[in-house]
C-alpha cells in the first residue's frame, strides 16, 4: 500500500470527520471531548509503509524482511506470550507488552526471562500484564487465593524480571516508568514508558475501575514509544463477543498530547492482533462565535498502533482445513510484528 494512497485516504477521512462534527455541534453544541477527534485508522493485512516507518504484520518467518539500514531502528513487538517460547526475528529492540506468564508463578516467569535473555536484541523492554499476578504486589496479597493454592513470593518474582543481571544484558522491566536508550554509539536516544494496567477484567492483576482510569493514564508522559498491556478504546480492541474492551480514558489522554507516541504497543485482546496507522485530528472551536462553521482544524498527528498478542485464542487458534491443527504461540497470524522507525522520525507537534 503506497504512502500516496494512505495520504489521500486520510484526507478524505479527516474531511468526513469534520463534516460530521460540524453537524453534531450545530444540533447540541460542542463538548470538550468533541474538540479532539481521532480519524478512522488504516490497516493492511500484511503491513504498511510511511515515510518514517515500515510495519510488517505478516511475513515469512524463515525469511523476514531485511533491516532497512543504519539510519533506521528495528523494533520487534511481542505480547501475551504466557510462558511460551518461539522464534523471534532479530532486531535492534524487543518490546514485550505484558502477560509474560500464564498465572505469574515463579517457574513460569523463569521460563520467559531465560528465553528473553537468550534473544539477540541489544535492548529488550518488557512490562507485566493481568496474568503476571504477583507483580501487582498489593493486589496479590489480598487476592492470590483466587488463583494460586500456594502463595508465590512477589519479591522473588520481581527480582526475576527486574535485576542487575537482566539490565546488564539489556533486559529492562518497566512498571509505570520511563526509560531512555540508544541502540548504537552516537545514535538517537529513544524514550519509552511502560504501564501494565487495563480496565477491569474479571478481577485480575493491574485492573482499574472506570472511575480510576484517569488517575492511571494521566501519569503517562509524552514519549517516543509507549507500552501498555491494554489497548485504547476502539483501537485493535474488539473481542469475539463484539465488545470494544479498550480504555476510553487512555484514548482521550493520547488524543490530547501535543506530541503523541510514534509507536504504541499493547496486547491483552488476543483476537484483535494487528497494526494500524492511527491519525489524530485535533480541531478547535472559535470561542468568539457559536457558528459551527467557525470550527477549524489545527492539524494531524499520527501514531502506529500495534496489538502484538502472540497467543492464539478461540477459533483463530485452529488452522483452517482438514485436521484442524492448533496454531502455536507466535505461529501464523500471531507472529511478532516488526516496526522499522527512521531514526530522524519526529513526533509531530501541534
Amino acid at each position: 500500500m503506497s504512502s500516496k494512497f494512505l495520504s489521500t485516504t486520510v484526507q478524505a477521512q479527516l474531511k468526513a470527520a469534520l463534516h460530521s462534527m460540524h453537524k453534531r455541534k450545530a444540533r447540541v453544541g460542542m463538548s470538550e471531548s468533541d474538540r479532539i477527534v481521532p480519524a478512522t485508522h488504516l490497516q493492511d493485512s500484511e503491513g504498511f509503509h510511511t515515510p518514517g516507518a515500515h510495519v510488517y504484520i505478516s511475513y515469512d518467518p524463515a525469511n523476514p524482511p531485511p533491516h532497512p539500514g543504519a539510519n533506521w531502528t528495528r523494533f520487534v513487538c511481542i505480547s501475551d506470550t504466557h510462558s511460551r517460547t518461539f522464534s523471534v526475528p532479530s532486531g535492534d529492540v524487543l518490546l514485550h507488552s505484558g502477560d509474560l506468564s500464564r498465572l505469574g508463578r515463579e517457574d513460569e516467569i523463569r521460563v520467559t526471562i531465560e528465553w528473553l535473555r537468550s534473544l539477540d536484541h541489544g535492548v529488550k523492554i518488557i512490562i507485566a500484564g493481568n496474568h503476571d499476578l504477583p507483580l501487582h504486589e498489593e493486589w496479590y496479597e489480598d487476592s492470590y487465593h483466587g488463583f494460586h493454592d500456594k502463595k508465590e513470593s512477589s519479591t522473588t518474582i520481581r527480582n526475576l524480571v527486574d535485576s542487575k543481571a537482566n539490565r546488564d544484558r539489556g533486559l529492562i522491566y518497566l512498571q509505570d516508568e520511563r526509560y531512555n536508550f540508544s541502540t548504537k554509539e552516537g545514535g538517537r536516544e529513544w524514550s519509552v514508558y511502560g504501564s501494565p494496567w487495563q480496565p477491569y477484567f474479571g478481577g485480575w492483576a493491574f485492573n482499574y475501575l472506570p472511575e480510576e482510569a484517569s488517575d492511571h493514564v494521566s501519569a503517562i508522559p509524552e514519549v517516543d514509544i509507549l507500552l501498555t498491556h491494554g489497548p485504547p478504546h476502539k483501537v485493535l480492541d474488539k473481542t469475539f463477543s463484539n465488545i470494544n474492551a479498550g480504555c476510553p480514558a487512555l484514548l482521550a489522554h493520547l488524543s490530547k498530547m501535543q506530541r503523541p507516541p510514534l509507536l504504541h504497543v499493547f496486547g491483552h485482546i488476543h483476537e484483535a492482533r494487528g497494526a494500524v496507522r492511527y491519525p489524530w485530528l485535533q480541531v478547535e472551536e472559535d470561542q468568539g462565535s457559536s457558528n459551527a462553521e467557525c470550527t477549524t482544524p489545527l492539524g494531524m498527528r499520527e501514531t502506529i498502533m500495534v496489538n502484538a498478542a502472540n497467543q492464539p485464542l478461540g477459533r483463530q487458534a485452529i488452522r483452517p482445513g482438514p485436521g484442524g491443527q492448533r496454531i502455536p504461540c507466535g505461529g501464523p497470524g500471531f507472529q511478532p510484528v516488526i516496526v522499522d522507525l527512521l531514526d530522524s522520525a519526529i513526533r509531530s507537534e501541534m
